[in-house]
């Protein structure tokens, strides 16, 4: 079934000719003539943790004064399983303050992204934060991203076990080139299967041209499924009985991106497969991987992920072909419930009696504005916390393992600084937005710097109906490929142009359900006018503990989407 297509995309000619990712990214390093990397490049940076940005704001005055546009790299530092330490966050924060642009991104994969870091400054970030144990390699690029998984220590005694295992995938996963070290690190690598000074670069898992596209892996242990399992190319849901872990159900093929006026583009959520031991997850993941390096589409990006090559090639037939590359058949899906795709904020108390603080964080930016200095706080906090930071799939951090004799400490500190334990609204918790404009390339709109105007006025609404402490999902992303996932959004809304938005509605509040267009090229007026009967409907119709997606549909008000095939229909 592999793909006999002879065209190969631009991308995978770089590739092919990078010599394992190094391209010519030491000479455009040093170039001083421009602030930017060589177009080559500009994909080959992806593999270490980067990308090239421009900032929109200043476009038309720098083109004005004939500059060139004002370039920064962005980087995107993996957290496998989303958990730091105390001296890994205060160095994120020290990075962003002396080479980025004084905030920390936590995005909706568990990573740190630092923003406005020059390109002669590169060099020194990525090696400051691999000093204490962090790095970017894979963080962007054609290969496994940063591994997801429940953050929540409180929710279940199997959590540990889990932890471990997705910190292996993670590592397993890493490529294997000595580029990275070479380019940032003078050669010095933590992993120690990376080949040495002499010794030939060779990709065991993903070959030379690594794979056609992103991969993206998550793990998530029943109720919650706040890394959204379904949205991910593999997901694993762990099985635990009597406190042990079993193993865990495997779901294939999801994906959020798509783009405008390409129906045969869609989202789509993960299939479920089967159930695989615990012992054989990790190499369960490899087989996965190595079936889309082999049978993924490499002519056309938009057709590259797992999502395509399942519905080209049918899910049976992949599913023989991975039992077949394992040498065990898998076993039949176990049952299993997710509840919720959203944090618990607030205090919790662990299984094992260890307290834990659940912080909302905005938009996921850790930033100081007036009258709530998060940044300063949580650097206050790291400086005597013994425990670690956790962060969430909804942008969303988890002070973890706090001692008790610093429970106060927290508080106080938190409260000294402006910074409020719990939101006000039920639908500003569940918001995700991804960055967009001013510094995403692909952006056509506004979302992380404008969702929250937006659930101001929103919130009016739900005060005048009683329904402020409702958790809806209302996501938000500046373009169709779905980074803050809108498709799983019970409110879901994609830029169109500036100002303009497509509304969706009707996702699961669990996520194992997509939502459907409702209206389209909405602006701000549109929208709260949209949304402002379907909400009053919602609060005098609605069956007890239904939720907003569900009732929606319940109404007529959109169609179920129940698969990736219908999204458009």
């Amino acid at each position: 079934m592999a793909d006999t297509t002879i065209k190969l995309s631009e991308v995978e000619h770089v590739k092919d000719a990078s010599n394992y990712l190094r391209g010519t990214l030491a000479e455009s390093l040093v170039n001083p003539i421009t602030g930017a990397l060589y177009p080559d490049d500009t994909h080959l940076i992806k593999f270490h943790g980067s990308y090239q940005q421009t900032d929109r704001d200043l476009e038309s005055e720098r083109k004005r004064q004939k500059l060139e546009p004002l370039y920064s790299l962005m980087i995107r530092v993996r957290v496998p399983g989303g958990i730091a330490t105390p001296a890994q966050w205060l160095r994120m924060d020290q990075l962003a303050t002396q080479y980025g642009n004084d905030t920390l991104k936590l995005t909706t994969r568990q990573a740190f992204q630092l923003h406005g870091v020059l390109k002669r400054n590169l060099k020194k970030t990525i090696k400051g934060f691999n000093d204490v144990l962090l790095d970017s390699i894979a963080g962007c690029g054609d290969v496994n991203r940063n591994v997801m998984f429940n953050p929540n220590p409180h929710q279940s005694k199997v959590h540990e076990q889990v932890f471990e295992i997705t910190k292996q995938i993670s590592t397993h996963l890493t490529p294997r080139t000595s580029a990275y070290w070479e380019l940032w690190l003078d050669g010095e690598s933590k992993y120690s299967s990376a080949p040495n000074e002499g010794e030939e670069d060779f990709e065991p898992i993903y070959g030379k041209t690594y794979l056609p596209r992103k991969f993206k892996i998550a793990l998530a242990v029943p109720p919650n499924n706040d890394t959204d399992i379904f949205a991910n190319d593999l997901g694993l849901i762990a099985i635990e009985k009597n406190g042990q872990l079993l193993g865990f159900n495997v779901a294939v093929g999801g994906g959020m991106g798509m783009t405008f006026g390409m129906p045969e583009t869609y989202p789509r959520l993960a299939d479920l497969i089967g159930f695989v031991p615990a012992d054989k997850a990790v190499d369960l993941c490899e087989k996965v991987v190595t079936i889309q390096r082999d049978w993924g589409n490499r002519e056309n990006r938009k057709f590259s992920r797992l999502k395509y090559t399942l519905d080209r090639v049918g899910l049976d037939v992949f599913r023989q072909e991975l039992n077949q590359r394992l040498g065990f058949e898998l076993e039949e899906a176990r049952p299993y419930e997710f509840k919720s795709s959203g944090d618990a904020f607030g205090w919790t108390t662990g299984p094992d009696g260890a307290q834990h603080l659940t912080l909302f964080v905005e938009g996921g930016r850790v930033a100081d504005r007036p009258g709530n200095l998060l940044k300063t706080a949580l650097r206050e906090i790291a400086a005597f916390h013994t425990g670690d930071f956790r962060l969430t799939g909804n942008q969303n951090l988890i002070v973890a393992n706090v001692a008790p004799k610093h429970r106060l400490a927290v508080q106080a500190t938190l409260a000294q600084h402006g910074v409020a334990v719990e939101t006000s609204s039920g639908l500003r918790r569940g918001a995700l937005a991804c960055v967009a404009l001013n510094t995403c390339s692909l952006a056509f709109a506004e979302a992380e710097r404008y969702i929250p105007q937006l659930i101001d006025r929103l919130e009016v609404v739900l005060a005048n109906l009683g329904l402020t402490q409702d958790d809806i999902l209302i996501r938000m992303t500046g373009c169709p490929n779905g980074c803050a996932r809108p498709y799983l959004g019970e409110i879901g809304l994609v830029g169109r142009a500036v100002g303009r938005y497509n509304l969706y509605l009707g996702a699961g509040f669990n996520g194992e359900r997509m939502n459907k267009l409702y209206k389209e090229m909405l602006d701000e007026e549109g929208i709260v006018e949209a949304l402002t009967p379907l909400l009053r409907d919602y609060a005098q119709n609605r069956q007890p503990q239904e939720h907003f997606g569900d009732f929606v549909i319940r109404q007529g008000h959109v169609q179920a989407t129940t698969h990736g095939l219908n999204f458009h229909v």
